[in-house]
């Protein structure tokens, strides 16, 4: 039987592609793993914006909390989104790789994955590396705060490897428009957060809504989710018939595009203040013990909002004469 012969540069040009299949064949899909909350979410963003600029004729898609994931899909930054939370999913956080087969052929398809999940043993990654050729880039689950740096700069940091520098670390999120018109000027405002912490003192804003409510000729959207509880309700119930629209638990498409109906934002160190100032609202952020350098909203339009003391300490007047745009 005759022996076959392999032409040298074709044998080294072949364990290139082998060594490093990304850069040495055309990228057909990127996959961009994040999970974590709205606001982790929000300020990765760039990155996908980031990817869609390099590799303009890829497909980019986004494995991330499916109620979160269709953010990125309305707004244009990746084609498609999948559910992080599949039970197909399961066997990839295991050592025991044995059950991979249900989804190894999902990870088969894509020749870039650019991961932000917290693998300190790196066992989700070397679990994707015994079924996809993909090029693997690990990003950090959440930004250390030691380094002074913003988180969306530091989230960015891991595409230098793609030759990737100089990105725009301002999230950015354009939604179509809605048919739908809006009467008078809206005012949205979240008045919770993940902890009790960030929050300004219920009363508080309830004054604050009873001055604007009597001042100024705003409606409010009332701006609540599970950690609200029925917060929402109770603020709403302090301003007269036809002043309040309560967005309870709304798909954050939907949230979001009410929002950007909306002249303006009052929050706090929340998701739905990065979401805002995605949506390029301008407003203010009712700020407390968050390191601001690495967190603080990553837009100049919306204002932060302090006190020396903590918020309990805010008065209500501050924030009242910080709204200066009002009707």
């Amino acid at each position: 039987m005759p022996k076959t012969i392999i032409n040298p540069s074709v044998w080294q040009e072949q364990e290139m592609r082998r060594r490093n299949p990304v850069v040495r064949r055309e990228m057909r899909k990127i996959l961009v793993i994040r999970g974590g909350a709205l606001g982790d979410f929000v300020l990765t963003l760039p990155v996908l914006a980031a990817l869609q600029g390099h590799f303009p004729r890829r497909s980019i898609e986004v494995l991330g909390e499916s109620r979160i994931a269709s953010l990125a899909v309305a707004g244009g930054l990746a084609d498609c989104a999948s559910a992080l939370e599949s039970p197909a999913l399961a066997a990839f956080f295991a050592r025991d790789g044995s059950r991979l087969r249900p989804a190894a052929e999902y990870f088969a398809g894509f020749d870039l994955i650019v991961s932000y999940l917290y693998d300190p043993e790196q066992t989700f990654q070397s679990n994707i590396s015994f079924c996809s050729p993909a090029k693997f880039i690990a990003g950090p689950h959440r930004p250390d705060e030691a380094l002074n740096t913003h988180a969306t700069e530091l989230l960015l940091r891991p595409l230098e490897a793609l030759g990737i520098r100089d990105a725009d670390p301002r999230p950015r999120l354009t939604l179509p428009a809605r048919a739908d018109r809006v009467e008078g000027d809206w005012l949205a405002l979240h008045p919770g957060s993940g902890s009790e912490q960030k929050n300004w003192p219920e009363p508080k804003w309830k004054e604050l809504l009873q001055l604007l409510a009597l001042k100024t000729k705003w409606k409010f959207l009332l701006i609540g989710g599970e950690a609200e509880g029925s917060r929402c309700q109770r603020l709403a119930a302090v301003l007269p018939p036809g002043r309040a629209d309560i967005a309870q638990d709304l798909p954050l498409v939907e949230l979001a595009q009410k929002m950007k109906l909306c002249a303006a934002f009052i929050g706090h160190d929340s998701g739905i203040t990065h979401l805002a100032a995605a949506l390029d609202l301008p407003g203010f952020a009712l700020w407390g013990p968050t390191a601001e350098t690495t967190w603080r909203p990553k837009s100049d339009r919306i204002k932060l909002i302090r006190h020396p003391r903590g918020l309990a300490h805010l008065p209500v007047e501050t924030v009242r004469d910080a709204l200066t745009c009002h009707p």
